[in-house]
């Protein structure tokens, strides 16, 4: 018996490794115990674009209808947003996504949606957790049986969701301004983008559960060739890409460059508290940079950081009054829209902004480094064996490191994993992912020269290759 733990955003494994037909029944029956437990009585379940995404979806959904809980199951590839708009659509008590999001193409997974259509809370994600059992039986019934007699209904997630764009965004305008280019990542957002933007330059906008060999992230190693096309254009594109199951974003200017969700958080806050007046508390991670709370602040607005992991903002979210969510992932939310992080939602609203004030990427960014001063992030993410990690964890657990090199720490954070703080904004942080086998090291600088020269100073004193 394997056993099943959730991270920062549900369950992954590598498929047909712990990712199997037996250990997925197990996931979905603690589940179902679960909402059996409080009388729930209705579920969402959709699947993205991962191999074996259907056949572990009506798996999972026989365990669920075999508990006499309704299940209504997305009748196609569909996102994690479409899966909570959903949610809300059918006042359902559950929503369950089969995704393994921004992981490598060998993995899977299984996140949790509330009742709100945000991600479950933590204390929920506990409790469903302490009872996935040891096995679990097979359901009695075939997905057939289930469909006949109405237990499960197969239903249409992505409409709805396309309807609710429409409605929220000035497409024609949006349209008007700009000509944009968008990296599906071979993910489930291509499909609903293509409809809105049927002129739009996409790329990996096709089925390739493989994604061809890469992690389905919207960072820049994985975006070389939507990039290079901003770059052929210069001045003409603006580029959107979103992470395989759509709640993630990056976004590209038009001459190449990177607008990292650093960057992005900023703008939103630029838009909906400087230009729409509009109020509300900012609730980002740990990992995100301190500029934010500069811009907040200048608005005169709450500021409150939480551990990574959007479960913990979606806690605030639930509560009322948040203007803006979002960690540095990309896994972005704003008042208005469902609870959840939203990459499309989130890229259109920025392309909003920019046909509102008729502004490019640049003059809207350079209008808020004027508030927050200028700077530059970069994150370096460390595939590491289990003695490498050990031999780090030990190093940072000193208590008193007061240099990284030649940076002099003035502030220390132990919120999740270990961030130091510099002179001049300047930050170093350290985290093992909650997914993967990986440590990330996070880095602010003034510039590009004094990031790359902190990141530099810090290999060198952990003695770790940079690759």
């Amino acid at each position: 018996m394997v056993p099943i733990k959730f991270g920062t955003d549900g369950w992954r494994a590598i498929i047909s490794d712990t990712y199997t037909i037996d250990n997925l029944r197990r996931v979905a029956e603690g589940t179902a115990q679960w909402m059996v437990q409080r009388s729930y009585q209705k579920l969402v379940i959709g699947h993205d674009c991962r191999f074996g995404g259907e056949m572990f979806m009506r798996e999972a959904a026989r365990i669920f209808a075999d508990h006499g809980i309704q299940v209504f199951a997305g009748d196609c590839i569909v996102s994690t947003p479409m899966v909570s708009l959903a949610v809300l659509h059918y006042h359902a008590d559950l929503g369950v996504v089969i995704t393994a999001s921004h992981n490598p193409p060998l993995y899977n997974g299984y996140k949790l949606k509330s009742s709100h259509g945000s991600p479950s809370l933590p204390m929920d994600i506990e409790a469903i957790e302490a009872l996935i059992p040891d096995f679990a039986a097979e359901p009695t019934h075939a997905f057939s049986s289930y469909l006949d007699d109405g237990k499960i209904k197969l239903v249409d997630i992505q409409s709805p969701y396309e309807h609710h764009v429409r409605e929220g965004f000035n497409l024609d305008a949006i349209r008007s301004s700009v000509s944009l280019s968008y990296d599906a990542m071979y993910g489930a957002g291509q499909f609903v983008m293509e409809k809105l933007f049927p002129e739009m330059k996409g790329f990996h906008c096709d089925w390739n559960p493989g994604f061809k060999g890469r992690a389905p992230e919207p960072i820049a190693k994985n975006l070389g060739e939507i990039v290079e096309w901003n770059k052929s254009f210069p001045g003409k594109y603006i580029g959107i890409a979103t992470d395989g199951d759509a709640d993630r974003i990056a976004m590209v200017d038009p001459f190449g460059k990177m607008i990292d969700s650093h960057h992005i958080l900023l703008l939103l806050l630029y838009y909906l508290a400087g230009i729409k007046g509009q109020k509300g508390k900012i609730v980002v991670s740990c990992s995100v940079t301190n500029k934010l709370a500069k811009l907040a602040a200048h608005y005169g607005l709450e500021f409150i950081t939480t551990k990574i992991g959007f479960k913990y903002i979606a806690e605030y979210i639930i509560e009322g009054d948040v203007l803006v969510g979002g960690e540095e992932s990309g896994g972005l939310a704003i008042a208005g829209h469902i609870p959840e992080r939203d990459g499309i939602w989130i890229g259109l609203t920025v392309l909003q902004l920019m046909a509102e004030t008729k502004k490019s990427l640049a003059e809207l960014i350079e209008e808020i480094y004027g508030i927050v001063g200028a700077f530059v992030y970069d994150r370096i993410d460390l595939h590491l064996n289990p003695s490498e990690i050990s031999r780090i964890a030990k190093y940072l657990s000193q208590p008193n490191i007061e240099k990284w090199g030649s940076y002099k720490v003035i502030k220390k954070d132990q919120l999740d994993g270990e961030k130091y703080y510099f002179e001049n904004d300047s930050w170093l942080m350290f985290r093992r992912s909650g997914t993967e086998p990986v440590l990330r090291i996070y880095v602010q600088g003034q510039d590009s020269e004094e990031l790359k020269s902190i990141q530099n100073e810090v290999l060198q004193e952990l003695q770790l290759n940079q690759s």
